[in-house]
């Protein structure tokens, strides 16, 4: 998780009664920490940040039967200035297709936009400190699971 989904998932909850945050375990993917730690993550955030009424779940299958499942009709998605619509739009239209969910595209802060995950586990596996990139929280968990896998 990084300051930009934080990011995001703050400004949701003033637009929605009820806001669901979702780990999607997508098997193409390599992360980090699995996804039971991701969700804590996002959990401890959020609670320190004082929003402890967002729902933060995890699903292995579909996006659109999750929401099925808890009767969401609209998914909201961050997007920066480096081909997130041309890759969103896509799976919003499919998204829309399966299940009638609409996509909301929420730009990104633009303090925040150039933060990735990917930029943050690089520049963490390199000693560069990512305090301000992802919640405070996360910097610990960070160099520890980094620690592991250099095999300290």
């Amino acid at each position: 998780m990084t300051a930009g989904h934080l990011d995001v998932i703050e400004r949701c909850a003033r637009f929605f009664d009820e806001v669901h945050v979702v780990v999607a375990v997508n098997a193409a993917k390599t992360p980090m920490f699995p996804a039971h730690t991701r969700v804590d993550i996002i959990r401890q955030a959020l609670d320190h940040d004082g929003f402890p009424d967002v729902k933060v779940a995890s699903t292995t299958g579909l996006i659109t039967d999750y929401c099925k499942e808890i009767g969401a009709t609209v998914i909201v998605k961050g997007l920066r200035q480096n081909g997130d619509y041309e890759a969103e739009l896509g799976m919003a239209l499919v998204n829309r297709k399966l299940a009638e969910v609409e996509t909301l595209f929420l730009p990104a802060d633009p303090v925040l936009e150039h933060i990735s995950s990917s930029i943050v586990k690089d520049v963490a596996r390199h000693g560069g400190d990512v305090t301000g990139m992802v919640p405070d929280g996360v910097v610990p968990m960070l160099d520890e699971a980094l620690s592991h896998e250099r095999g300290e």
